[in-house]
This record gives structure tokens, C-alpha cells and sequence, in this order.
């Protein structure tokens, strides 16, 4: 039976938490004492070494050589089961799918376990449940985690080979990528150059744009241009890209109308994967025609986007919450831009980011052309469609849509593993834990003590790192424009698999590998914990369901306490 004062020691482990987490949203919402630029330095500091390092201090701290083994392989079966369901589900169902596939897979067994767990558990089952919790973390962080990353770059991989090889693409043999190329989740503008081989199959190479492009006129610094119809302008190539937007050029469609002095001249870039990509000579444009067979697996917004605020200044910053990305992407350029700024921001007179991006994925962009009182055709204008986790270029009918063929298993897993090595080494908590888990196994085996003056340089740092990462929540939380993102209906279903189905399962896991008691009570509790923050960032990065992500982070935090006191009380009659 659970007693008063069992209740009182809980409240006294998780209230402060909650403490710094409204103090954080007051001083943002409420008494406008950090302005946006200053969250994103808290943020900043919280991601790069508050968090890293609160997670090298537990890991370390914890014996590897003492694991609960039933428990890992409770937690374990969870995943896995949940995993099977869901690929069944999206094999056999006609609305089943990838994209909701990684997003019931990350809300139903992926909690918050690092920052709101270990306190949490500590206070309701003593400090044994730490050390399970710690397990937990260090199996998330290097398994699980990079699961998650392995799904979302394979997502990007079957979207950039559907979308540039729609017809062939079961005939690529290999591909190479540049080693500035970091991630696939279509933010970066990619270009692909495939080349037929001796074999007959296609290699492709996957670059980013402007790096290509410098190759491009290095070239074509030694070619002579061919007569141009055009005074004064030399015309080499245009090419394709997946969603098309206003990028910085040398030349654009409305450059080259003014250039013809209002002749209604039709120009329009060839769209095709393969073959001449410049002006279409079959209508009379000349140009040279760029290396073949290349394309842009482009982002679905640009330089040229930018947008005003309600008085009407360009330029500014978005509100932002940064969390580390390894992508030259605007999540690691500034931060991950979760926040449209709201009352707030248009109080405080900021306009939006350049690279501004749709609310949370909700929305995505098609592009149309149209043409001006010139005839010609301008550039891509941005039409709104109604998918939520995917950017198409332009809408199909179901009777357009088609199966694209993918390259073998093996070219696919080479290029996945790639892309997902090149991420993992560009993340600090991927550090954190394997040096703190290799320490662990140091220092428990042999007995040996880190010494004083490099355990004091990270506890000073680590120390702060629960706190700060709660008060960055609450930042996170105060500039919101909605709490709840993704609308009432979804919400409820996201909580229930969040609050519900996560314990349920992980309760059938538990009693099928033999747990029972205390320790049974602690796999349920831990599995009804809020969502986690890191499979958030992911989603927000690949654009799959982020509005769905955030309102588990933060109603789900709202509401995490008292569910998790219900539990508590009710595993403990």
C-alpha cells in the first residue's frame, strides 16, 4: 500500500523538475525576460554540453557488470513487438505506412527516460530503479536511436530515388556520396549524377548542389559559348530539382524576360532525370545542356523565400529551440526551427527566417508555373497541399501514383549505413555515451577512479544539466504558438498510444521474459512516461509528423505526473 509520505518523497524528486520547467515558460510568456536570440543560447548550451555530459555522468556512474538482463530484455521485447506489429500493419493495410510507422514506433516505446525517468523512479522506487534507467538510456542512445535514424534515412533514400528515377531505379548497382553530404532528409539541396557503366546498370552521385554547380562553370570556363538568341546572355543550364524554389543564381526566369524587352518568349526547363537539362532546344532556346542524367533533390523552401512581419520588415530570426544536428540544414545552422514565433514574436518586431519552414510539416509545397503579362514562365510558385509528413512536387491521382522499383537490399543498406555513420559522429551524445559506457567497464572492472580534477570538470557541467534541460522545455513550451499542434482528435490518439498502449505491451513483455514485483512495477511506470525529446528532433529534421512529436513532448510532460501517480498507486494496492 502506498503511503502518504511514499507520495511526498515522488513530489519532492519530480516537482523541482517542474519548478524549473515553469520558471523557463514565465520568463518567456509572461515577464518577456529572454528575448528569442537568448533561448536559443540556452538551448544551445544545453545541447551541446549540459546533456551530453549529464548523460556521461550517469552512464559512467553505473556498474555494466551488474545489469538486469530480464529487464533489458523486457524493454527489448517491447520494441521488437512493437516493431512487428506495426511492419505488418504497413505491408497488409492500405493506410498503413513508413512515415506512421516510425511515428507510433517512437510514441509508444520511446519515453523520456534520462530527464524525467531516473528522478522520477528514484523517488518512487529507491535508487535501484536509477541504475535500471540508466540501462535503459544507454540502450536507447546506441540502439534504439540509431534505429530511428537508419528508418529516417532510409525514408529519404526511397523519396530521392523515387522522385529522380522514378522508372530505373531498380537498376542502379551503387552509389557515391560526397563526403560534405550529410543526411538525406531532403533539407539540403542534393544533386544526383548517374552514369551508365560497362554492365549496362547506373552509378550514381550524390552531391550537394553548389558544389556541383562550382564544377559545373569550372568546365564550362573552357568551352565557347554557342550563339544565343538572347543579347547579352549566355544560357547554359537549368536543371531539374524535387520541389523547385527560388534559389540565388546568376540568371532566373524573370531575368531572362526582361533581358527579350517583353517578347513573349516560352521558356521552360526540361523536368526530365535524364538527358539535356537546359533551355529546351526544341523550342528554339539554345544553351548548353549540363552533364547528364542530373538532377536536385532540392528542400521544399530557399533563400528566396523569405517573409515579412506583421509591420512589415523583412529579414529577423525565427523562434527556435537548437538541438545538435549534423546536417547543414537550418537545424544546425541556428537551431531547429520549432517555434513560429507567435504573439511573441510579432511583438518583440521579428520577421521570419529565410529558411523558414512550414508549421511543424503540417503543410507542404507543390510548385506551379504561370506566366507573366510577358509570356514567360516565372519562377515556382509554392502551393499549399495537405500531406503531412511528406513534400511532393506535384500532387498525383491514384491512378498516377505507381510503385517505383528500389536498387538491391545491399546498394540501399551501403548507402543507408553511410549516411546514418556520418550523423552518428557528428553528435555529442554519441560520444557521451560510448566513452561513458567504455569507462564504466574501465573503471568497474578494474576499480579504478577517475581522477578528482576531471571528475569535478564534468560533474560542475553535468550537475546542471537536469535543470537546464527542463528550463530549455519550458522555453521550448513558452514560444509555442499552440500547445496542442496537431489538433484534438490526433492528440487524444497520441496520448493513448503515449500513455496506454506503451505500458500495456511493455506490461505482456515484462510477465513473458519472468518479471514480477517491484520490478514489474518499474517497467510499467517507466513505459508511461512522456515522450521522449530526441525522437522529436528526428521528426522534426525529416519532416515526418513533427506537429504529432511535439504535442507528445510537451501536453504529454503536462499531463505525465499525474498519470504516472495513477499508476504508481494503482500497482502498489
Amino acid at each position: 500500500m502506498i503511503s502518504l509520505l511514499d507520495l511526498y518523497h515522488v513530489l519532492t524528486a519530480v516537482v523541482p523538475l517542474y519548478v524549473a520547467m515553469i520558471l523557463a515558460y514565465g520568463s518567456v510568456k509572461w515577464w518577456k525576460i529572454f528575448s528569442p536570440d537568448q533561448c536559443s543560447g540556452i538551448n544551445r548550451f544545453v545541447a551541446l554540453f549540459a546533456v551530453p555530459l549529464l548523460s556521461f555522468h550517469f552512464i559512467a556512474s553505473n556498474n555494466p557488470y551488474a545489469m538486469n538482463y530480464k529487464f533489458i530484455a523486457a524493454d527489448t521485447l517491447q520494441k521488437v513487438i512493437v516493431l512487428v506489429v506495426l511492419a505488418i500493419w504497413s505491408r497488409i493495410s492500405s493506410s498503413g505506412s513508413l512515415e506512421w510507422s516510425i511515428t507510433l514506433f517512437s510514441l509508444s516505446t520511446l519515453p523520456n527516460t534520462l530527464v524525467m525517468g531516473i528522478p522520477l523512479l528514484k523517488g518512487m522506487y529507491s535508487n535501484e530503479s536509477g541504475s535500471l534507467m540508466v540501462q535503459i538510456v544507454v540502450l536507447q542512445c546506441i540502439i534504439w536511436y540509431t534505429l530511428m535514424l537508419f528508418l529516417f534515412e532510409y525514408r529519404g533514400a526511397r523519396m530521392l530515388i523515387a522522385e529522380q528515377f522514378p522508372e530505373n531505379g531498380g537498376e542502379i548497382v551503387s552509389f557515391k556520396i560526397d563526403s560534405d553530404v550529410i543526411s538525406l532528409d531532403g533539407k539540403e539541396a542534393l544533386e544526383t549524377q548517374a552514369e551508365v557503366g560497362e554492365d549496362g546498370k547506373l552509378h550514381v552521385t550524390v552531391r550537394k548542389s553548389t558544389s556541383s554547380r562550382s564544377e559545373i562553370f569550372s568546365r564550362m570556363s573552357h568551352m565557347t559559348p554557342r550563339p544565343s538568341n538572347l543579347s547579352n546572355a549566355e544560357i547554359y543550364s537549368l536543371q531539374s530539382s524535387r520541389n523547385p524554389t527560388p534559389r540565388g543564381s546568376s540568371f532566373n526566369h524573370n531575368d531572362l524576360c526582361s533581358m527579350v524587352n517583353g517578347k513573349n518568349v516560352n521558356m521552360s526547363p526540361r523536368t526530365s532525370n535524364y538527358g539535356n537539362l537546359g533551355f529546351d532546344e526544341e523550342r528554339g532556346n539554345v544553351g548548353y545542356p549540363a552533364p547528364a542524367n542530373a538532377g536536385i533533390f532540392s528542400p521544399a523552401t530557399g533563400p528566396g523565400t523569405k517573409k515579412k512581419a506583421n509591420n512589415g520588415i523583412e529579414g529577423g530570426k525565427d523562434l527556435h529551440m537548437f538541438v545538435w544536428s549534423s546536417s547543414a540544414s537550418p537545424v544546425s545552422e541556428g537551431g531547429i526551427h520549432v517555434f513560429r514565433g507567435g504573439d511573441y514574436g510579432n511583438e518583440l518586431g521579428i520577421g521570419a527566417h529565410p529558411k523558414d519552414y512550414d508549421d511543424f510539416g503540417r503543410e507542404e509545397f507543390a510548385v506551379g508555373n504561370k506566366k507573366n503579362s510577358n509570356g514567360c514562365r516565372e519562377e515556382p510558385v509554392l502551393k499549399k497541399l495537405g500531406s503531412s509528413s511528406t513534400t511532393e512536387l506535384f500532387p498525383k491521382t491514384a491512378n498516377e501514383t505507381k510503385a517505383t522499383a528500389m536498387p538491391p537490399a545491399s546498394v540501399m543498406t551501403r548507402l543507408i549505413l553511410i549516411m546514418v555513420w556520418r550523423k552518428l559522429i557528428r553528435n555529442p551524445n554519441t560520444y557521451s555515451s560510448l566513452f561513458g559506457l567504455t569507462w564504466s567497464l574501465i573503471s568497474f572492472r578494474w576499480n579504478v577512479e577517475m581522477p578528482a580534477i576531471i571528475a569535478k570538470s564534468i560533474s560542475i557541467l553535468s550537475d546542471a544539466g537536469l535543470g537546464m534541460a527542463m528550463f530549455s522545455l519550458g522555453l521550448f513550451m513558452a514560444l509555442q504558438p499552440r500547445m496542442i499542434a496537431c489538433g484534438k482528435t490526433i492528440a487524444t490518439f497520441s496520448m493513448a498510444v503515449r500513455f496506454i498502449t506503451g505500458p500495456a505491451v511493455m506490461a505482456a513483455a515484462s510477465i513473458a521474459v519472468g518479471l514480477r514485483g517491484v520490478l514489474l512495477h518499474i517497467a510499467i511506470v517507466q513505459a508511461a512516461l512522456p515522450q521522449g525529446i530526441v525522437p522529436f528532433v528526428f521528426a522534426k529534421e525529416y519532416n515526418v509528423h513533427p506537429d504529432i512529436l511535439s504535442t507528445g513532448v510537451i501536453f504529454g510532460m503536462l499531463i505525465a505526473l499525474p498519470i504516472t501517480l495513477v499508476y504508481y498507486i494503482l500497482l502498489g494496492l
